[in-house]
């Protein structure tokens, strides 16, 4: 009998597909995106260093996410880590998705991040 996949282990086996060629530099972090059942991160990670350059998400402090809905929610997390980024110097970015549709969430904090600046 075959094993069905469920959600989480069919979304960790395409993450795992695209991790080798979604690399960061210097010049061009990966900003990698992780999303929850209630709440959605992305942080801009230099690879080569293996260090966070900068981070947002709908609990941080200063995110005012109450009364909007998840979509709207990402869109503004998209929008504050790209001014954090853009005020760190960062101007573009390799975009990982972690192997989550690119659709809902993870498409509006990436259409907000591209708004504010950002260039993926």
């Amino acid at each position: 009998m075959i094993k069905k996949q469920n959600k989480n282990e069919a979304r960790n086996k395409r993450h795992l597909r695209i991790k080798d060629s979604v690399k960061g530099t210097a010049s061009r972090p990966r900003m990698s995106v992780y999303r929850s059942t209630s709440h959605i991160y992305v942080q801009i990670i230099d690879d080569e260093k293996g260090v966070t350059l900068c981070s947002s998400s709908t609990i941080a402090k200063g995110i005012n996410v109450k009364g909007k809905t998840k979509i709207e929610a990402a869109a503004v997390v998209g929008e504050d880590v790209a001014k954090k980024a853009k005020k760190a110097g960062i101007g573009s970015v390799v975009f990982d998705r972690g192997g989550y549709l690119y659709t809902g969430r993870v498409k509006a904090l990436a259409d907000a991040a591209r708004l504010a600046g950002l260039v993926f």
